[in-house]
């Protein structure tokens, strides 16, 4: 088996889909690493299927016993829309109990060309965005976007979560190699847009 499609970590199960993303964030673990605690998340291709997944899901599963799946790996795991859509189906349907999350950068719907959060009502429990910034200027530098309105699409994104009524936090990455945002700034973005905030701590190893 050469693609980690799912891993653990901390006592949590992750499912790493894509190793593609429509940012490359100077502070991403993935710059500087190819494993998360001896786990090798660059994937040899991007083929493979949600069965894929659910084949590695139910043997990780079955040793952690974890009642938390967390959507997030060396990529973004919206750009694998519908395998997600899938994997979160399956999941939500024969183990009810666990609560999902999709660490993402917002992006979705953008690529999409439609708001897929509805589609992901009763699946997702929560979403964690990436904010990574209090000016669209302060995003892109750290962010490296992809597509030049991609700081407003990321806060579209967390008021559609916002507006289906499905937990949504929005994060930023704090003191990378001495940068400092204005946090209280972003936090104001983060309440008015409807969602939760959180700061993370820039650490080296990036976990």
């Amino acid at each position: 088996m050469s693609n980690v499609l799912v891993y653990t970590l901390d006592g949590k199960i992750y499912i790493n889909l894509t190793n593609r993303c429509t940012n490359d964030c100077i502070f991403c673990l993935r710059n500087d690493k190819d494993d998360v605690c001896g786990q090798k998340l660059w994937l040899d291709n991007e083929n493979s299927t949600a069965t894929d997944v659910i084949e590695q899901f139910e043997k990780i599963y079955s040793n952690a016993s974890s009642s938390d799946v967390i959507f997030c790996g060396y990529g973004e795991p919206m750009l694998k829309f519908d395998v997600l859509k899938e994997v979160a189906q399956y999941i939500k349907a024969k183990y009810p109990n666990i609560k999902i999350r999709i660490n993402t950068n917002g992006h979705a719907n953008f690529v999409n060309k439609r708001n897929v959060v509805p589609e992901l009502k009763g699946l997702i429990d929560e979403f964690s965005v990436s904010l990574n910034g209090s000016t669209k200027d302060e995003y892109n530098e750290l962010s490296q976007p992809k597509f030049d309105e991609a700081y407003e699409e990321v806060k579209k994104f967390i008021k559609a979560c916002a507006d289906e009524n499905i937990s949504v936090v929005a994060s930023v990455v704090e003191g990378y190699k001495g940068r400092h945002l204005d946090l209280e700034k972003c936090e104001r973005i983060a309440k008015d847009l409807g969602a939760k905030f959180r700061v993370r701590e820039w650490i080296v190893n990036g976990y």
